[in-house]
């Protein structure tokens, strides 16, 4: 599944996939910037439009779900960014990301800890 997030949208995925299910009030309040109720539900509708998140009621309300799971939107969202500006190589982006940053040693470590773990499956 392809998934697309705006800015906005992502953060409003992120306050879900962190708080859970939450009303229009609650997302609103846990975002970092100031937005009316109106502008959070609308998003909160576009985002259900699209299949990333679903509702169910409650009172006059809404609690609204995340229907993706944040890994599957990091996955998709780093497949586009390496599809639109690395041509395709994952390589290109994960250099980039390693030479572009002032890495600790226990962020190495763990990157190659990783990579070992990549090579050991295949």
């Amino acid at each position: 599944m392809n998934i697309s997030l705006t800015d906005r949208e992502a953060d409003v995925m992120k306050i879900l996939w962190e708080r859970g299910p939450s009303v229009v009030s609650e997302v609103r309040a846990a975002l970092a910037d100031e937005l009316a109720y109106t502008t959070v539900l609308t998003i909160l509708r576009i985002l259900e439009n699209k299949g990333y998140v679903t509702h169910v009621d409650e009172g006059r309300g809404h609690r609204y779900t995340a229907a993706v799971q944040q890994h599957a939107a990091r996955k998709s969202a780093l497949q586009h960014l390496a599809s639109k500006l690395f041509s395709g190589s994952t390589q290109l982006l994960f250099a980039h990301l390693v030479t572009d940053k002032k890495l600790t040693p226990k962020e190495i470590r763990h990157m190659r800890e990783l990579l070992k773990q990549q090579t050991d499956e295949e």
